[in-house]
């Protein structure tokens, strides 16, 4: 599936369209990575110590409910990064918006390494860690559409599924490493320095997003899709300007070109909103599956297995960072077989699997295997990187350029709040209502029937076109 319209020709050299094609995949990968780095480590430390540390209540299930409400509540506020950057982003280009995002994801990082706890300051610890995980889901509701554009408008023809896995694979990145930073925090440190301090040292890593912020403002050029939409809009404007004239109305810039203009160049988000809310909803409804999965893997069963199945942490950690490993291979050939046989085929496909396996997956969990727990999560993991492959480039191409920012982050975010955000929280309350694993699984699987749903609507519009 392939419904974008053509890369529009630029004047550039071939071999400085080759060098600003692998500058810009590289430095979307990176802004990825550190990106979802630092969003993971606050879900780690919202399952280890976040509880205790800012939300002390009269039981353990109180303190981790309430740390992975402030867990949601970054996903709550990503649309509205999305929202904001996608409209701005559409107006005046992918990387401003991009390292406008890194920015404000490194202070809002560090500083949550080196926020004082309930102990030292009272109720205004967990008021500014919301505060501070607030600015972190707007950073990261901002960043992947930059990012994800920034890889794909520079992908060549027949390859924007593999330039666009570039950015997905950030997510894999950003766990193994925020995994592999807390288990090194926790090797080096005994379980009461661990709990005092040894949990902010991978807060305070979240300092290299600005270094990152720096070089990409200074060394990424503007994509040559957004470059050639922006060529286009201003002809169309002083085209119409020129006829404006000539029957004696002068329209200035900006001006609302009405009913009969597309309007994308004054407000993408208008223009989102009036014509193609539906395929928003439609892009959020697909992939909210894939993102409650994926938070309940790395931060609900985290809790589960160490609270209730009594797992070391550890042990469970580096199951973790080894199924998120096997990523790094699946998901840029899911992107690549995607280029050659379709975005949806094996979209679908992956969402057919989550269906299948949520029931077997916490069978081999609940027997407190970690071997059977490895395996569960391992083919889980499978089936969420089929899906996550192909899902950038499938959501770049449901929307034109000149609002494609805008139209592809409100897609991805909605399904973020819709799965992610609360997913780990409605984990908790399932297990404690409950006392089954298998209510979990039901929800994961009500999620990939709105997702199969979706996904066959957006196969018929496909079709019909």
């Amino acid at each position: 599936m392939d419904t974008a319209p053509p890369t529009l020709p630029t004047t550039s050299t071939p071999a400085q369209d080759a060098k600003n094609r692998r500058k810009g995949a590289t430095a979307a990968a990176l802004a990825s990575a550190v990106e979802w780095y630092d969003y993971f480590v606050f879900g780690i430390a919202a399952a280890l110590v976040l509880g205790d540390l800012y939300f002390p209540a009269g039981s353990s299930s109180a303190g981790v409910l309430a740390s992975f409400a402030t867990f949601a509540v970054g996903f709550l506020a990503r649309p509205f990064g999305g929202v904001i950057a996608g409209h701005l982003g559409d107006k005046r280009g992918r990387k401003p918006m991009l390292v406008l995002a890194l920015t404000l994801m490194g202070v809002a990082t560090t500083g949550i390494g080196l926020l004082p706890t309930y102990e030292t300051i009272g109720i205004a610890a967990p008021v500014l860690l919301v505060t501070l995980r607030v600015m972190q889901g707007i950073a990261v509701g901002a960043q992947w559409g930059g990012a994800m554009l920034l890889a794909t408008e520079y992908a060549p023809e027949g390859k924007r599924g593999i330039y666009g896995s570039f950015v997905q694979l950030g997510v894999p990145i950003g766990v193994v490493t925020a995994n592999s930073v807390f288990l090194l925090a926790g090797a080096f440190t005994s379980e009461s320095a661990f709990a005092a301090w040894g949990w902010r040292l991978p807060f305070l890593v979240g300092l290299l997003v600005l270094v990152l912020a720096w070089y990409i403002h200074k060394h990424v050029e503007e994509t040559p899709e957004f470059r050639a939409a922006e060529r286009a809009l201003a002809e169309k404007e002083k085209e119409e300007k020129g006829q404006a004239t000539e029957q004696g109305v002068d329209k200035g810039p900006g001006t609302d070109k009405g009913k009969g203009g597309d309007g994308a160049r004054n407000s993408p988000l208008r223009t989102i909103l009036r014509g193609h809310l539906g395929t928003v909803f439609l892009a959020g409804g697909s992939f909210a599956v894939n993102t409650a999965t994926f938070y309940i893997l790395i931060t609900g069963v985290l809790d589960y297995t160490t609270r209730e199945l009594d797992m070391n942490r550890g042990a469970v950690l580096t199951v973790s960072l080894c199924v998120s490993l096997t990523q790094l291979v699946l998901i840029p050939a899911s992107a690549a077989l995607s280029d050659r046989i379709g975005r949806i085929r094996i979209y679908g496909l992956g969402a057919a699997g989550i269906a299948l396996w949520a029931v077997p997956m916490f069978l081999l969990i609940d027997t407190g295997s970690l071997l059977w727990l490895a395996v569960g999560t391992f083919v889980a993991s499978c089936f969420l990187s089929i899906m996550y492959g192909p899902q950038a480039a499938l959501f770049a191409e449901l929307f034109t350029p000149e609002m494609r920012y805008t139209g592809a982050s409100l897609g991805y975010q909605i399904a973020a709040v819709l799965g992610g955000g609360l997913a780990p929280f409605v984990m908790v309350l399932l297990l404690e209502t409950t006392g089954t694993s298998m209510s979990v699984a039901a929800y994961i699987i009500g999620l990939a029937v709105i997702a199969l749903g979706s996904i066959k609507v957006l196969a018929d519009r496909a079709r019909s076109r």
